[in-house]
Formats: C-alpha cells, structure tokens, sequence
C-alpha cells in the first residue's frame, strides 16, 4: 500500500513534551513539523519533528513539503546534515485519544519512536517523536557488533 503525506499547513503547534532521549541529550529548539502518514482509508503514523527554530525558519524546512529528499536533504544544503541518528523505542497501549486518532481497535498496542539526527558536531537538528500502529509495522534494525 502507497504511503501519502498529511501536513498540518505551516502553523507551529505547541512543541511536544520529549520523553525520550532524556540522558543529557542536546534537543533543537523551535517547534514541531505536525504530519500524519497514511495508508489510504487509514492513519497510521503520527509524527512530530521540532527542527532548529534558528537554523529551518524561512527555509523549505518549514514548508509542509520541504522538497525532493526531504528536511534531511535540506539541512544538508544548509551545510548541517544529519550524519548520525539514535532511536528510543517502546511499546505500551495507546491512550483513547490515540485509538480514536489513529483508528485503532481495541487491543491494539502503539509503538513510540523516538529518533534524533544529529550534525558531524553533535548537534541535534531534529526530534521526531512517532506514535505508531502496532498492527501496520516491522521494525527492523541492523547493526555491526562493535
């Protein structure tokens, strides 16, 4: 099933409380890219990726749709591009507000991502918070031992 976009037009909704990566982390400032992906007929995955409010104002960042390659791409033709990337993942029971927002049915658990992208400097151009449907997704990572 295609995957489609939703964006929220350009108003800055609240930033959203970060509960992940809260070991000292350096979190962006500025406010969140609000966007729902669908399958069609159906919402999947909400999603909330507060950007550098410095760095992405007046840029195709800030856009509901930032272009070919997407705000990653864009950061890099602002000589800040992402190089490393760390996730938090966790599972638990969708609140009734994410059941509803989501579609899901009873029983049906949520996924919580958590991905911060960081410049070669150590800087952190986003947070992307993730609510996902169980249901619709396989997580699947690889990494080297060392």
């Amino acid at each position: 099933m295609p995957l489609t976009h939703r964006c929220r037009g350009r108003e800055s909704p609240p930033r959203p409380s970060c509960r992940c990566h809260g070991r000292g982390a350096r979190r962006p400032s500025g406010r969140p890219r609000r966007r729902r992906r669908r399958v069609p007929a159906r919402p999947r995955r909400p999603a909330a990726g507060p950007g550098d409010a410095a760095l992405t104002a007046g840029t195709a960042i800030a856009e509901p749709d930032s272009g070919p390659g997407g705000i990653y791409a864009r950061l890099a033709d602002l000589g800040r591009e992402p190089v490393r990337f760390r996730e938090e993942v966790r599972s638990r029971m969708p609140t009734p507000e994410e059941a509803d927002r989501l579609g899901l049915t009873a029983g049906t658990p949520v996924v919580l991502v958590c991905r911060t992208a960081y410049t070669a400097d150590g800087h952190a151009v986003e947070v992307n918070e993730m609510t996902l449907d169980a249901s619709a997704y396989v997580l699947e990572y690889e990494f080297d031992a060392r």
